[in-house]
């Protein structure tokens, strides 16, 4: 893995065990050489996840809109910084860097983030492994919600395993280093059948 997508809250949250997670997160993708990859803010988990690969002497890749510039208060000290037209254009440019994607603790943009490429690995678009760091059981919530959405049919078994939910920064990239994408057959076809 060269670079890993991180999307985590632009505010610290209410539990010290989140900012020691991103702190934890930033300096072992320093320590193996992973560019982070994430919103480009200096706030929040954002920013100490930032702060934290800098310090230890790793690269940190930000992309932020035009308009949240100012109000995510744009990371000054990164060592690439694309300001883009769009969360939609955010988005993409994040996918395009990473060969990896996390979701540290945050709110709704963090879940929608995650969420939305975890269905482009369900329908083939990429192959790349995607996860969540659970930190204090912040996401033992949401790992039942999507063994519901299995159990009732929504969602495919294989598809299910794929989503990784670890308790650490080391059990996190050990699930990714053996990570194995199933056999996707991707939606989309040559032809246009409507």
């Amino acid at each position: 893995m060269d670079a890993l997508c991180v999307y985590c809250g632009s505010s610290p949250g209410e539990r010290p065990e989140y900012r020691a997670a991103a702190e934890a997160l930033g300096r072992e993708l320093a320590r193996r050489d992973v560019t982070l990859v994430y919103g480009g803010g200096r706030v929040g988990l954002m920013g100490e996840v930032a702060d934290a690969t800098l310090a230890a002497g790793g690269d940190a890749h930000g992309v932020i809109p035009e308009s949240l510039e100012a109000k995510e208060i744009a990371h000054e000290g990164l060592t690439d910084l694309d300001v883009v037209e769009s969360m939609h254009a955010r988005k993409a440019r994040m996918a395009e860097l990473a060969d990896g994607f996390v979701a540290l603790p945050g709110g709704f943009g963090t879940i929608e983030e995650i969420v939305e490429v975890l269905t482009w690995a369900q329908l083939g678009f990429h192959d790349a492994p995607c996860g969540f760091l659970n930190v204090a059981g912040y996401y033992d919530d949401l790992a039942s919600f999507f063994d519901h959405q299995q159990s009732e049919g929504f969602v495919e078994r294989k598809h299910r395993e794929m989503v990784t939910f670890a308790d650490g920064v080391n059990d996190l990239f050990d699930a990714y280093e053996s990570y194995e994408a199933p056999s996707v057959k991707s939606v989309l076809s040559d032809t246009d059948e409507t």
